[in-house]
């Protein structure tokens, strides 16, 4: 139990606690800004005369005959068929991360359990692909796409993500292997298991949370990305990113402003989601590649 000592507030910890609530709140505002400008019309939400009409909702009321309206939604959802671009989004992710995480996975080991002066080299030269540029990797493969009329579709689109994105997971796997000791591969080797199976029966099972958590990385990677899917995709074919792109327009074509609204809204939901399910397998897996075991 925590001392009286311990429990008591000094200046410090206010100071501390008042730091940490601001910086929620900066952070925190501009989504619930957007969630709740997502329910008014656009003469609200981006009132210049008074910004207290998108609280108040003086121009909704007046279109709707309500202070909310879903119309936004509706718009994307179903006038653009927002569900279609993240139906694109899910494809993508799905592949993107299935495949990097399988190859990362299978590479990490190897790397972290070789004994030879290339696997040192071989991620050096990875670490160098991942710091370079997406817009460098994807123009050097655009002609040959073109050439090979494979351009705008997804399946291109998933083989340069995971191409852009292996190095990471190479990387990030290959830290989370070499904390585990070797004492664990040969024991199970001892025990009459073949490497691969010491590899999936022991070893797999310890670094689950590092697997996780190299997961959601590589699924943020492929899910936000806007780079290689608008170079990459055609209009029929667009993710979420793009999609909530062209609703903004141009300066020559005007955009649907609030539809990319609550399309930014819609696509941020499941990220929240996603953190909530897996949050105590994020913890673990950081935490598990900071400490060496």
């Amino acid at each position: 139990m925590a001392t009286a000592a311990q429990s008591r507030l000094t200046p410090l910890k206010i100071a501390s606690f008042g730091l940490v609530l601001l910086w929620l709140i900066i952070a925190a505002f501009p989504f619930f800004w957007t969630f709740w400008g997502s329910f008014k019309v656009q003469a609200d939400f981006l009132s210049k005369a008074d910004w207290m009409n998108a609280i108040r909702g003086t121009n909704t009321i007046a279109q709707t005959g309500s202070a909310f309206t879903t119309e936004a939604y509706r718009g994307a959802w179903i006038d653009e068929a927002f569900w279609f671009n993240f139906k694109n989004t899910g494809i993508v992710v799905f592949f993107t991360v299935v495949i990097s995480l399988t190859f990362g996975t299978l590479g990490g080991y190897a790397l972290a359990r070789s004994g030879f002066r290339y696997a040192f080299w071989i991620l050096m030269a990875a670490l160098v692909f991942r710091a370079m540029p997406h817009i460098t990797l994807v123009s050097g493969y655009l002609l040959w796409f073109f050439e090979w009329n494979v351009w705008g579709i997804l399946p291109t689109t998933i083989i340069v993500l995971v191409a852009i994105n292996q190095p990471f997971t190479l990387w990030m796997l290959h830290s989370f292997f070499k904390n585990i000791p070797k004492d664990m591969d040969e024991s199970a080797m001892v025990d009459g298991c073949t490497r691969f199976q010491a590899f999936r029966h022991v070893i797999v099972p310890v670094m689950w949370p590092g697997v996780i958590t190299t997961g959601l990385f590589s699924f943020l990677l492929a899910y936000n990305d806007f780079t290689v899917t608008v170079m990459l995709l055609s209009e029929q074919n667009e993710t979420i990113i793009p999609a909530i792109n062209s609703f903004m327009g141009t300066t020559q074509v005007e955009g649907k402003v609030m539809y990319a609204v609550a399309a930014v809204v819609s696509a941020t939901a499941p990220l929240f989601v996603l953190i909530l399910f897996f949050q105590r397998q994020i913890v673990s897996g950081l935490t598990a590649g900071a400490v060496k075991g």
